[in-house]
């Protein structure tokens, strides 16, 4: 792929900067396209049992849809993913206010976080690419410079990753991860993804208040809807009203605990399979935490790349992360990041087709 092929204009950001799609591609026909808007993954082409292609993540086909009706389609999120409750944290004894964007709790980063900026290219090649964003200190509320960089590549064994990093001039707290939403069998295939086969390997999940803040209780997931330790359709139990935690989220929109602590390596997080196409994706990073969302508030209002409106349960988005409102939950762990340390969250997607 030349230089050329693999860079396009995709418009024009706020700010007057341009926003370029930057496509990566392997031996294997797989191809991905990221948008220096939010760091974003536009598109996966991946192939079903059959070789065939298809676009498998929710993306539009423009960029005003995403400055017009944000809703993280794929997108880099941060400074903190996840919620923070009321917005309110405190550090070193000092307390610090996010925005609240999602009332009444502050989600993604606040009203302006990292899925909405234009990041720059640092590096682009045919099968990786790295974007860098820099938050000035007092972004959103959040003290410190943070310099962050997005490392995506795409490899012959058909598993794409990004390596998100992070180092700061002053304490702060970090939390990124990506908010891709998945359907194996096509982006705007009719049958959505509830269909879809997810086993999460872990025993234990966070439920949360009405306002989907962690309550604290660490619960066991043995005789509840959560439990995906075997695989299992994710509509079997979406809308299970005997249980009050689907009642809170309209759905799963919910951390699972798959270990205690980051890892050096990735480790299985999440496996999802689509029994009508044969793709399959497993989902690693070498975080703890895994928030599985079932698309619940997808309300056909938003037109995906296939001219079709995303509704509820069309696509799922599952996000390695740290545990929601750490910073107020210090049972948790924490996610505190010093000047000279360096955050990671390194996600790989393996994909394959049975």
């Amino acid at each position: 792929m030349t230089a050329d092929a693999m860079r396009a204009p995709f418009g024009t950001a706020p700010d007057g900067s341009a926003v370029e799609a930057i496509t990566l591609a392997n031996g294997g026909g797989m191809a991905v396209r990221i948008i220096t808007w939010g760091a974003s993954i536009q598109s996966v082409l991946a192939p079903d049992r059959d070789g065939r292609l298809a676009d498998i993540a929710f993306g539009h086909a423009t960029l005003e849809p995403y400055l017009r009706q944000p809703q993280y389609l794929g997108a880099t999120v941060g400074r903190v993913a996840n919620r923070i409750a009321l917005g309110r944290f405190t550090l070193d004894g000092r307390a610090y206010q996010a925005p609240v964007n999602n009332a009444p709790n502050s989600l993604h980063g606040g009203a302006t976080g990292f899925d909405k900026v234009n990041w720059a290219i640092v590096e682009a090649g045919a099968a990786s690419l790295t974007l860098r964003h820099v938050s000035p200190d007092g972004d959103q509320g959040y003290p410190g410079t943070l310099t962050v960089t997005a490392t995506y590549a795409l490899g012959d064994d058909d598993a794409l990753s990004v390596d998100y990093r992070a180092t700061t001039d002053r304490t702060t707290i970090v939390n990124l991860s990506n908010h891709v939403y998945w359907n194996l069998a096509g982006d705007g295939a009719p049958e959505g993804a509830m269909g879809h086969l997810l086993t999460i390997p872990a025993d234990h999940y966070l439920p949360t208040d009405d306002d989907a803040i962690p309550t604290g209780e660490i619960r066991a997931v043995d005789g509840t809807a959560f439990d995906f330790r075997r695989p299992t359709p994710i509509g079997a139990r979406v809308r299970d009203a005997s249980d009050d935690q689907i009642r809170f989220g309209r759905g799963y929109d919910h951390n699972w605990i798959v270990a205690r602590e980051v890892a050096v390596e990735p480790r299985l997080l999440a496996r999802v399979e689509d029994p009508g196409s044969g793709r399959r994706l497993d989902v690693l990073s070498n975080q703890p935490g895994l928030q599985f969302y079932s698309g619940n508030f997808l309300d056909a209002t938003s037109v995906g790349k296939s001219g079709r409106l995303y509704r509820m349960g069309d696509g799922i988005a599952l996000e390695p992360q740290m545990f929601p409102d750490t910073p107020n939950r210090p049972a948790f762990g924490s996610i505190r990041l010093e000047p000279g340390e360096v955050y990671r969250n390194l996600i790989v997607w393996r994909f394959s087709a049975r």
